[in-house]
């Protein structure tokens, strides 16, 4: 399992990801979930993945050759007019593998689905995000779903419903996101660190503001730290309840 999250602010898109693989007694495995393609001063793309590693690794694989080979190959995804275009694209290549995957072709219930949020800019046109699904078909972000979730998403939900504000600036929104991954990790064995993290300023057209957030870095300790102790205080607050 995974935990994955793209958002749109007014500012611009926020994209996290964990990187655990597996997760056993004894076995842990990492692998990276984020991958940016960027044209300085005409696209940023940004592709979160989901579901069984084969899959989305054949997928990225697909789309990076299929760009630096354009010549020979169908247009890539650095040749797509609109991030609508990327969508289908992306949405395409990845239906493409998990036919390939079996005979029979498998959906979102079979052992060989993923699910993908790809995010970005294309010069022309706004900031935006979509998340696509097995069959190939996707949705959009809207002022009424402003940020998207895949893989384990229910233990970080609640906290990004309460707290999320278009108009927070980057730090406050990283704050969000590093407090909705954390109720998650500490709830599911399947999600856990390092997180990578890219923020996207519209109109910039650059993937340079990547970080990835280790178990020790000093500021998400204290951000886990603070809001466990906070939702304590809280509770406490509370009145409570009698028969």
């Amino acid at each position: 399992m995974t935990y994955c999250i793209g958002m749109r602010l007014d500012r611009g898109l926020l994209f996290m990801s964990d990187t655990r693989t597996s997760a056993g007694v004894d076995n842990f495995a990492v692998s990276k979930k984020m991958f940016s393609w960027s044209v300085p001063g005409e696209r940023m793309i940004t592709i979160l993945t989901a579901g069984n590693l084969a899959t989305t690794q054949a997928l990225i694989s697909l789309l990076e050759e299929r760009s630096v080979s354009e010549e020979e190959r169908n247009p890539g995804i650095l040749r797509q007019p609109t991030m609508f275009q990327v969508a289908r694209l992306v949405g395409a290549t990845l239906k493409e593998v998990i036919t390939n995957s079996s005979p029979s072709g498998q959906t979102s219930d079979d052992q060989f689905g993923a699910s993908i949020i790809v995010g970005g800019q294309i010069k022309g046109g706004k900031p935006t995000v979509f998340m696509i699904y097995p069959e190939g078909n996707f949705i959009e972000i809207t002022d009424d779903t402003p940020f998207f979730q895949i893989g384990e998403t229910k233990y970080g939900k609640p906290i990004l419903v309460r707290a999320y504000d278009g108009k927070m600036d980057f730090a406050e929104a990283i704050k969000l996101l590093l407090v909705s991954f954390d109720s998650t990790v500490k709830s599911n064995l399947s999600v856990g660190l390092p997180f990578d993290l890219l923020v996207y300023e519209n109109d910039s057209f650059a993937c340079d503001r990547t970080k990835r957030v280790n178990a020790d870095d000093a500021i998400y300790q204290q951000i886990a730290t603070g809001w466990s102790d906070a939702l304590r205080d809280a509770f406490q607050l509370l009145p409570s309840y009698s028969l």
